[in-house]
C-alpha cells in the first residue's frame, strides 16, 4: 500500500526485522526541565544516539520541530504552564504540535516503594483516598488512580501519577542511581514496555527508536462528513441502532469497557484541553448495516462522556469509508439525532474489510463484508479455542515498537494482521471468531455472520463458554499462544511471536 512515510536506513545495532520499515528522519530539540545527574547524563546519551540514528538534532525549537525532549524528577509536579505538552505551541510559535517526551528519574528504591504503596492501596475493595493523594492532583483523583490499577496493576496507577504530575502524556521512566538500570516507555492507554540497560548501547538505541516510532505515524481522526443524511425514516426501520445499544448492556456485563479516564479528576490546568481530551473512552465497536451499506459504530470519548454499556442512538455514527489520504473516515449523518464524531478507531475498523472477501448473506441486499462486527478494548486475551477462534499475528516490528491508539500505523497494522485470517478468507471455515493483540494497547475482536445470532452474541457467548477467555493485562511486548493439554492456546508472556 502507498504510505505518506519516507522510509530510511536507521544506523542501529538492533535486529532490523524488529523495525519499522515507515520510520523517518526527525528533527529533535531539547528542552530541559528538572535536572538529576542520572537525567542529565541519560539525555545526553540519548540526544547522541538520535543524532546517530541520523535524526536532526536543533539547540532551539524550530517552526518545523516534529519532537521535543524534556526532563522531570518523579513525584515532583510540573506547572501546567511550564508544560511543553501544553505551551509548547504557542510558547515557540510552532507550525505544528510535536510530539512531547518527557524523560523521568526515579531511583529503584522509589520505584519499588511506589510500586509496593499502590499495591497494598489496590487490595482493598474500595480506594481509601488517602492512599491515593499525591502532590499536583486533585482530590478525586483517587478513583482513577484505584480503578486503573485494579484494571492493570500497580504499574498503571503509577503510570496515571506519572503522567498527571509530569504533565505529559509520553513518559520515559529512568530507573538507576548514578547510571539506568532499565527504563520504561509509557503512553496515553497505559503502555508500559521495559527496556533493560544491561547493554548500553542497544539500551539507547531501543528508547531512540521508541520516541521514533510515536513520531513517524500521524493520526487519523480527521474524519469528513459526506453524501446524503441517512433519513429519519430509514434509521428508524433498522436494527442495527437496538442491536448496538444490546451489545453495549451485553459486554457491560461481562466487564469489558472499563471506566472512562477524566482529566479533570487527576489534575487542575486550565490549557489542558487545549492539547489533550478532556476525557477517552476505553474501547469502541462497529457492525456493518446491510441496508446502509455502512459501519454503525460508536462515537469518540473525547467528544463528551460515552458509558458504552448504557448507550444511546445519540451515540451512534454511520461511517461509510475512509478518506483517500487516510487521515479520517468518511461519515454520514443522520436526520433527527445529534451527530458527533465516531471512534477514533473508525479507519482501523472499516478499512480492515479492504483486503478482505464480502459475502451475501440472508436478507442482505448485495454483497456484505465477511466481518459482520469488531470490536475494540484495552483488554487481553489469556487463552482462547483454536477449533472455535482463531488468533492472527500483527507483523513483527509491532510487536517489538507498538504503536498507539488513533494513528496510521496501528490501522495499517490491524488491516495487514486480519488480511492473513483463514477464517476471515474462507467464509465456511468453521471458526467465527478472530482476533489480534495489540501489545501495550489492547486487542480487536471481529465476528463473522452467523444466522440467528444478533451482532456481537458470537463474541458474547465465546467469553461466556470459555472459548475466548479475555484478559485484564495486556502483554507489553513479544508474545505467543502454545497449546496446554486441554487443547487451549495459553497466552505466553514475553516470547518471540
Amino acid at each position: 500500500m502507498e504510505t505518506q512515510i519516507e522510509k530510511f536506513i536507521v544506523n542501529t545495532t538492533i535486529d532490523p526485522r524488529n523495525i519499522h520499515s515507515w520510520l523517518r528522519r526527525q528533527t529533535i530539540s531539547f528542552v530541559p526541565g528538572a535536572l538529576t545527574p542520572l537525567l542529565e547524563n541519560f539525555s545526553q546519551q540519548l540526544l547522541c544516539t538520535l543524532e546517530k540514528q541520523g535524526h536532526h538534532i536543533v539547540p532551539e525549537p524550530e517552526p518545523q520541530v516534529d519532537v521535543l525532549l524534556t526532563t522531570a524528577v518523579f513525584g515532583q509536579p510540573v506547572n501546567w504552564r511550564e508544560s511543553l505538552l501544553l505551551t509548547a505551541r504557542r510558547r515557540y510559535r510552532l507550525d505544528k504540535k510535536p510530539v512531547v517526551f518527557t524523560l523521568l528519574g526515579v531511583t529503584p528504591q522509589q520505584l519499588q516503594a511506589c510500586l509496593e504503596h499502590f499495591q497494598k492501596a489496590l487490595s482493598r475493595p474500595e480506594p481509601d483516598p488517602a492512599e491515593f493523594s499525591f502532590p499536583g492532583l486533585t482530590e478525586r483523583a483517587y478513583h482513577t488512580l484505584y480503578e486503573q490499577g485494579r484494571r492493570g496493576g500497580p504499574m498503571l496507577s503509577l503510570v496515571r501519577l506519572a503522567q498527571s504530575q509530569a504533565m505529559c502524556i509520553r513518559l520515559i521512566l529512568v530507573v538507576g542511581d548514578d547510571r539506568p538500570q532499565e527504563a520504561y516507555t509509557f503512553d496515553l492507554v497505559g503502555a508500559h514496555p521495559r527496556t533493560s540497560a544491561e547493554d548500553e548501547e542497544m539500551f539507547y538505541e531501543d528508547l531512540a527508536l521508541r520516541i521514533v516510532t510515536a513520531a513517524s505515524t500521524f493520526e487519523i481522526t480527521d474524519h469528513q462528513v459526506e453524501g446524503q443524511p441517512v433519513p429519519h425514516s430509514l434509521w428508524k426501520s433498522l436494527e442495527t441502532p437496538s442491536d448496538m445499544i444490546q451489545a453495549g448492556r451485553e459486554l457491560g456485563a461481562r466487564r469489558f469497557f472499563t471506566e472512562m479516564v477524566q482529566v479533570a479528576n487527576l489534575v487542575n490546568a486550565p490549557a489542558v484541553h487545549d492539547a489533550v481530551s478532556s476525557q477517552y473512552s476505553e474501547g469502541c465497536y462497529a457492525t456493518w448495516d446491510a441496508k446502509l451499506g455502512a459501519l454503525v459504530a460508536t462515537i469518540t470519548g473525547s467528544a463528551r462522556p460515552v458509558e458504552k454499556d448504557r448507550l444511546t442512538e445519540d451515540e451512534l455514527a454511520v461511517i461509510s469509508g475512509v478518506r483517500t489520504d487516510r487521515r479520517g473516515a468518511l461519515v454520514r449523518e443522520v436526520q433527527g439525532k445529534r451527530n458527533d464524531p465516531p471512534s477514533s478507531e473508525a479507519v482501523e475498523l472499516f478499512a480492515m474489510d479492504e483486503p478482505l472477501p464480502r459475502i451475501v448473506v440472508n436478507g442482505s441486499l448485495g454483497q456484505v463484508p465477511v466481518a459482520r462486527s469488531k470490536l475494540h478494548g484495552h483488554r487481553g486475551v489469556k487463552s482462547y479455542d483454536p477449533r472455535r477462534v482463531e488468533h492472527v499475528y500483527l507483523d513483527r516490528p509491532y510487536y517489538y515498537y507498538p504503536v498507539s491508539c488513533s494513528t496510521d500505523a496501528q490501522a495499517r497494522a490491524v488491516q495487514a494482521a486480519f488480511s492473513r485470517s483463514e477464517a476471515l478468507n474462507n467464509p465456511h471455515d468453521p471458526r467465527q471468531v478472530v482476533f489480534s493483540v495489540l501489545p501495550g494497547h489492547g486487542i480487536v475482536i471481529v465476528e463473522k455472520w452467523v444466522a440467528g445470532k444478533r451482532p456481537f452474541q458470537v463474541i458474547w457467548e465465546c467469553m461466556d463458554s470459555g472459548a475466548l477467555q479475555i484478559d485484564t493485562h495486556v502483554p507489553q511486548g513479544p508474545f505467543r499462544y502454545t497449546e496446554d493439554a486441554q487443547g487451549m492456546m495459553v497466552l505466553r508472556r514475553f516470547e518471540v511471536a
